[in-house]
């Protein structure tokens, strides 16, 4: 195992800059996700540590060595990609000790260590079967296997499980956090989908337009995200975000038709803000401006889809019996320490 560090790393295509001096400290055993919108520069950072992308300047350090001008063959990384790769003529055992037989491993090693992973992954019955013969989480598991055959210092998934349906999904997620504690490597997982990186992350690190905007364990960005993207990027459904201008040491937010007292230092009357609500932090009640357009019905929860007159739109979460339906007209109750407050003009959040 071995931690990984980038220092001032810049990658360039010709005169286009898609990764802008990214700093980042992963530490030897941490689960880190890279996260953020497509074009973020997420997969591309996670080629250059993995040395299928060239480093236009700065470091890339696994452990103690730099890495940065090294042959990917020498990094001591494994990489996972959405597409499995695996070869269709060979069987499960044939793909996952493929890499060890090129490099000269003698057989009882290489038999030895795919029989390992294959526990590891509860793969055993599957080993003479060909990947036509497999389930997508199968075929997955094989791809993850041949990583974990090499031993490497680090693994790095490139959205693994962006081509398998909702339920393997949910299921692949628990297999990959599982193997994570019981092999304790260090592991780099990039990925669109920000429910992944709440349930498997010990760190998650949000990119937009190829920088870094925060750093931190899931539950630190939920509830203590440093602006607006972040803000509404992490959690879901997203961050309700309404317009408002400071008042008498208040919030007047016209879409509510009402003022709000946030717990935070407010700017100067007459500012321009925007006032960040989580849809469970709010509650429906009866009266009110607000028309509910649809309501998603999903057992124990609702998520009411509300617009205001001003055109702005809002979720609110509802629990119990008693929920919203299309055509009400409804108002808002807000818990005021429950309120995000951002920079109208810089999106900075306001503490």
């Amino acid at each position: 195992m071995a931690g990984v560090e980038l220092s001032s790393v810049i990658k360039r295509y010709g005169d286009v800059q898609v990764v802008h001096g990214v700093n980042l400290d992963i530490k030897e055993g941490e689960f880190c996700v890279f996260v953020g919108p497509s074009g973020c520069g997420k997969s591309t950072l996670l080629r250059m540590i993995a040395g299928l992308e060239e480093t236009t300047e700065g470091q890339i350090t696994i452990g103690a060595r730099d890495v940065t001008r090294e042959d990917p063959s020498q990094r001591g990384v494994a990489m996972v990609f959405q597409t499995y790769a695996l070869y269709p003529h060979m069987t499960v055992k044939e793909n996952m000790g493929f890499g060890l037989k090129m490099n000269g491993h003698p057989k009882t090693e290489i038999d030895q260590k795919v029989a390992e992973a294959s526990r590891i992954l509860k793969l055993d019955t599957y080993l003479k079967r060909k990947p036509a013969a497999l389930s997508g989480g199968q075929r997955q598991r094989v791809a993850i296997g041949r990583a974990i055959v090499r031993g490497p210092e680090v693994f790095l998934f490139d959205e693994p499980l962006s081509n398998l349906d909702a339920e393997l999904r949910v299921e692949m997620r628990v297999e990959i956090a599982r193997l994570h504690k019981e092999i304790g490597a260090t592991m780099i997982y990039v990925t669109h989908d920000q429910v992944e990186a709440m349930t498997m992350a010990d760190k998650i690190v949000v990119l937009r337009d190829g920088r870094i905007e925060q750093v931190g364990a899931p539950l630190e960005l939920y509830r203590n995200p440093d602006n607006r993207f972040v803000a509404g990027f992490i959690g879901s459904p997203s961050m309700n975000f309404l317009a408002g201008t400071v008042r008498d040491g208040a919030v007047h937010v016209p879409a509510l038709g009402t003022s709000v007292t946030p717990t935070v230092s407010l700017p100067s009357d007459g500012s321009d803000v925007i006032v960040g609500m989580r849809p469970e932090h709010l509650t429906l009640v009866p009266g009110g401006a607000l028309s509910v357009d649809l309501t998603e019905a999903l057992g124990g929860v609702s998520y009411a889809y509300l617009s205001a007159p001003s055109g702005e739109k809002m979720i609110v979460e509802e629990r119990g019996d008693e929920r919203s339906s299309e055509g009400d007209t409804v108002g808002v109750a807000i818990e005021p320490q429950r309120i995000m407050v951002f920079d109208a003009g810089t999106e900075l959040r306001i503490r």
